[in-house]
């Protein structure tokens, strides 16, 4: 089984690099290992929240929760760490599945961690003014934790009534109702049945009567409930079941997505933006990719006219942005739809920012709009600490495309000195897919990349 996965894990990441060169967008992000997507929309704007694998884990090694950004669908901003599970100075490790929710101004972050004083998992919150953070913990202790060891993958959703509820649970199901207050439970916790009519029927396995295995997720679409579930028995597939009640009962409705993706485990989170649905998940197509190494992917999601939902398969995700970007005012590096050998970075001195690993290095931002008039100049924040000389070039249309400029980095001497170098380059007008190509001899860390920007 182990050799099956890494050999899908394997074939499945060269698909995709492969895909990258035609447009495909998955996973989303390349520059370390996310899992668990938990997508939030506010203000026309995309908000994801992760989980982090961390780099060469043989378990599920996860200390902290990151945040990406998106207007366009395809270009993906890094806003890197939101919170760590030592923030929270009841909790002695792994940060998993969370969820990040807006009410009234506020953000409502549900996290699953392992308690300190007992070592058993909990169910933890923490709150921010900003879908950014800070947050931090309002109440100092587990918001729920059950008497058995299942407390993971907390979903939260708010109705159009305004009531709050929150599901977790692996191998139960429970939910409890929130209250306005979003940080305390009202009434009981509920454990839900657990019937073949509502999450199917598995075979040989007296402990989990039916294919729910973990990681729910509520949603709601035109008065029907579904509750997006990953099933079992190991590797999991995606499924869902539905209710006329955020409460139930269950009404199992089938396969969402079948076992394939090079791990073990998976996680739905679906969303709705600027009129289309969105179906996040998580698979092994990186380099060095699978069950503990994950990375999150996403599909537009089409409901079959009578409500049901169709099954999907991994593919190279989003092919056609839904806006453009301005190349005229500051844009991070981070900011990008793909990248091949760069890391991400994060520090006091310019929060995040990437380093380039290697000789050839390169990122790639889609349907950069230059407009009519066009672009003369470039200025690009970045640096090195090598005396071996380093370059990058600034590219259109590919990584070998046109160049606008080859661009000397400086020697700084630090990731926490940076210079500002501006170039002219060639006039160029109309909508373009930019690279960021990095030249040169040192074998890792080449350079440092903290923002660029076109000047008219």
């Amino acid at each position: 089984m182990n050799l099956m996965n890494n050999l899908r894990s394997i074939l499945l990441g060269l698909c995709i690099t492969f895909l990258a060169g035609v447009q495909a967008q998955n996973p989303i992000v390349q520059t370390m290992y996310t899992a668990d997507p938990a997508p939030m929309v506010y203000n026309d704007r995309l908000y994801l929240y992760t989980s982090h694998d961390e780099d060469d884990a043989t378990w599920f090694t996860m200390n902290d929760w990151r945040l990406y950004s998106t207007d366009d669908m395809v270009n993906w901003a890094d806003h890197g760490v939101v919170l760590s599970y030592t923030d929270l100075d009841w909790v002695s490790g792994d940060a998993w599945a969370p969820q990040c929710i807006e009410r009234d101004g506020k953000f409502y972050f549900y996290l699953p961690v392992t308690a300190r004083e007992n070592g058993r998992p909990a169910i933890g919150v923490a709150v921010g003014d900003s879908p950014y953070g800070p947050f931090y913990d309002p109440i100092g202790k587990p918001l729920v934790q059950m008497p058995d060891w299942g407390d993971i993958d907390p979903t939260v959703f708010i109705d159009d009534d305004g009531q709050a509820y929150l599901y977790w649970g692996n191998p139960k199901l429970y939910y409890a109702k929130l209250n306005e207050d979003m940080i305390s439970i009202k009434g009981d916790v509920v454990a839900v049945p657990m019937t073949e009519d509502s999450f199917g029927r598995r075979e040989g396995d007296v402990g989990r009567p039916t294919l729910y295995e973990e990681g729910p997720w509520l949603y709601k679409r035109n008065n029907l409930y579904y509750l997006f579930w990953p099933g079992g028995p190991l590797p999991e597939f995606l499924g869902y079941s539905t209710s006329s009640s955020p409460t139930g009962p269950w009404k199992y409705g089938g396969v969402v997505m079948t076992r394939e993706g090079g791990v073990f485990t998976n996680h739905p989170g679906v969303v709705d933006f600027k009129g289309k649905t969105y179906f996040f998940y998580h698979n092994g197509a990186l380099p060095g990719g699978g069950g503990f190494n994950r990375s999150v992917c996403v599909e537009e999601l089409v409901f079959n006219e009578d409500g049901s939902v169709p099954q999907l398969k991994m593919t190279g995700g989003i092919k056609n942005g839904i806006a453009k970007v301005n190349p005229y005012v500051k844009n991070e590096a981070e900011k990008m739809a793909w990248s091949e050998g760069f890391k991400s970075s994060q520090n006091k001195k310019v929060g995040v920012f990437l380093t380039a690993q290697k000789n050839g290095a390169f990122t790639k931002v889609r349907d950069v709009d230059f407009r009519q008039n066009g672009a003369k100049k470039l200025t690009l924040r970045i640096g090195s600490t090598h005396n071996d000389p380093v370059a990058m070039e600034v590219r259109i249309k590919g990584v070998d495309g046109p160049l606008l400029a080859t661009v000397k980095v400086p020697r700084t001497g630090g990731n926490d000195r940076w210079q500002l170098v501006e170039v002219d380059v060639p006039k160029v007008t109309g909508t373009h897919d930019l690279y960021f190509v990095v030249k040169g001899e040192p074998s890792t860390n080449l350079m440092y990349f903290d923002y660029w920007k076109f000047n008219e």
